[in-house]
């Protein structure tokens, strides 16, 4: 039997524009799937594909989302957020749409990752050269996330994404997710975060870990 490890509840008020009206009483439902091990031997951050490891534990995926009543799936583009969650779209028979805007901060892979991230957290305009820095991964990020949001009102929603990306969606919306919360997930893959919108504004976030089994 698989057990799902719930944590980090947070309720929270952020307004964010829908079609929708007053009379509306459903919840939409998103599921934020970061991606599964990677391979980094792959340098190429488009096409690196999933370990061994990362291909078994996509299986979690699978098996989590399986009840979830999931009516459309979209992802980043690159291989490896797709490669996580397209068992269970197979499973399902549902396409998965590429969004390009959901896909991971551009920047070089240094040995020093860690001050360059802190750096990064601390200051969100913060980049070195052709790098992106944290508050264009977040706009093009949420403004993809909105126009889900607009178009698939009362719908389950998967979108397979990646660490930093979705750090900066979580940080949107709670702006107490911090660098240490950033590093407390950096080896989770995959990990799961459920987000639910009302009409009122109102966000309720689940950060889930599916690998406490």
């Amino acid at each position: 039997m698989i057990t799902f490890l719930y944590f980090d509840i947070v309720i929270l008020s952020k307004q964010i524009s829908m079609n929708g009206n007053d009379e509306r009483q459903n919840m939409t439902t998103v599921y934020f799937i970061r991606h599964a091990e990677s391979d980094f031997n792959v340098l190429d951050d488009r096409t690196r594909p999933l370990t061994i490891k990362g291909t078994a534990d996509s299986v979690l995926v699978t098996d989590f989302l399986h009840d979830k009543k999931i009516d459309i799936i979209f992802s980043s583009p690159y291989r490896r957020a797709i490669d996580t969650i397209s068992g269970f779209a197979e499973s399902i028979r549902l396409p998965i749409h590429l969004i390009e805007d959901f896909r991971e901060c551009q920047r070089q892979l240094l040995d020093d990752w860690r001050p360059y991230a802190e750096m990064q957290w601390t200051d969100f305009s913060y980049k070195r050269l052709d790098d992106e820095c944290l508050a264009t991964v977040q706009e093009r990020n949420i403004t993809a996330l909105k126009d889900v949001l607009c178009k698939h009102e009362n719908k389950n929603i998967v979108i397979g994404t990646h660490g930093i990306a979705l750090s900066t969606i979580i940080n949107y919306f709670d702006n107490n997710f911090s660098f240490s919360d950033f590093m407390d997930m950096i080896f989770l893959n995959p990990w799961v975060v459920k987000m639910r919108f009302d009409e009122h504004g109102n966000i309720e976030i689940e950060k889930i870990n599916i690998l406490s089994n």
